[in-house]
Formats: C-alpha cells, sequence, structure tokens
C-alpha cells in the first residue's frame, strides 16, 4: 500500500557446486534482483504536495549519503526551514539544486512540474515561480534498486526528461497485487513441495 511502490523481482540460476564428488551437484543462486516498474494506477488525493508522474519517468532527490537517487513517490512536504521534502525526509531535487518554498504561501505544481508558491497579500496575489522538479527517465538495463527503496542509474545521474508528465492532487499506488502474489506464493510453494 506504500505510494510509488515497485514490486521486488529475484532470477535464480543454477550454480554447480565446484570441487571433489560429482559434476552434477548443484543449486540454486539468486542471480538479479530489480523491479517491476510497471505504472501503478494513479489516486487522486486533492492534497496540494501530492505529485503522481503519468507513464515513465521519475522524481529525483536526494539520498541520506548525498547522492542522488529517484522515486515514483510523490508524497510531498514543506520542511520547517521550508525545503521541499518526500514523506521520509529526504530533499526533493529540482533542475537546480534543493526547492526552498516561500513562508506562508500555497504551493500549485504544474503538469511539466513546475512549482509556483502563492503568496496572498491584502490587496494582491503574488505569483512566484520557485523551480521545477526534476524529472527523469532511466534506462532499465541500468536501473539498480538500493537497500533504502530509492533507484539509481549505473551510468550516473540521470539528465532531466522534459517529456515527463505529471498530475498534481494525485499519488501512485504500488503496483504490487496482493491477491496476485499471494496466488503465486501458494503455487511456488506447491511446486517446490512436488519436486
Amino acid at each position: 500500500a506504500t505510494a510509488g511502490y515497485k514490486a521486488e523481482t529475484t532470477a535464480f540460476r543454477t550454480s554447480y557446486v565446484n570441487g571433489p564428488g560429482a559434476a552434477a551437484r548443484a543449486y540454486a543462486m539468486a542471480s538479479s534482483d530489480g523491479a517491476d516498474v510497471s505504472a501503478g494506477a494513479i489516486r487522486p488525493t486533492g492534497r496540494e504536495l501530492d505529485v503522481a508522474i503519468e507513464g515513465e519517468g521519475y522524481f529525483a532527490v536526494q539520498a541520506l549519503d548525498g547522492s542522488e537517487a529517484y522515486t515514483r513517490a510523490g508524497s510531498f512536504r514543506i520542511s520547517p526551514e521550508g525545503e521541499l521534502q518526500t514523506r521520509s525526509g529526504l530533499t526533493v531535487l529540482g533542475e537546480g539544486g534543493p526547492l526552498s518554498i516561500p513562508a506562508n504561501s500555497q504551493v500549485e505544481i504544474g503538469a511539466d512540474g513546475t512549482v509556483l508558491a502563492v503568496e496572498h497579500g491584502p490587496t494582491a496575489r503574488n505569483v512566484q515561480v520557485v523551480g521545477r522538479l526534476k524529472l527523469v527517465t532511466l534506462d532499465r538495463a541500468t536501473l539498480v534498486r538500493g537497500g533504502d527503496g530509492l533507484f539509481r542509474s549505473r551510468g550516473g545521474e540521470a539528465s532531466t526528461d522534459a517529456n515527463v508528465r505529471v498530475v498534481a492532487g494525485s499519488l501512485e499506488e504500488s503496483n504490487v497485487n496482493p491477491v496476485g502474489a499471494m496466488v503465486e506464493m501458494i503455487n511456488l510453494a506447491r511446486q517446490y513441495d512436488l519436486h
């Protein structure tokens, strides 16, 4: 039920035991793990800081180690210092670095990721362009899921993709089908018993 979560995938391969003895000795070894990056359903929330990516793409965030990482979880908040962050406290990156939101302003996010701060004054409404979310697309062949649940690219930092579109006031749901996963788990357990 985690917003933007991508199902984990693992592949196994046969690995033969080296050393004296029969050459037919083998065991299963996890050869790769990754993620099913298919999109989840987009659910409207009406919250101004909830943003879902439409189609392919990722939000750029600053991981705890300071590196750039990517996520589909678009439930943001504003820190006490005015910095746009994920719900887990990671800094959301714009095209020019972290995004700072002016105090006492309402945030609006456009379909292209442009972040506007709307300040309501006594006589007028002031609109300030804060920046634009860094939205990227990643090549599935170089995509790596980290232990922190964030994605990274083996090729280094990804460049901004102007074609990525977002839907404000919505969140992408997890792409995991709990019933399907449970049926598959039961099926695999029965196959194991059969063998």
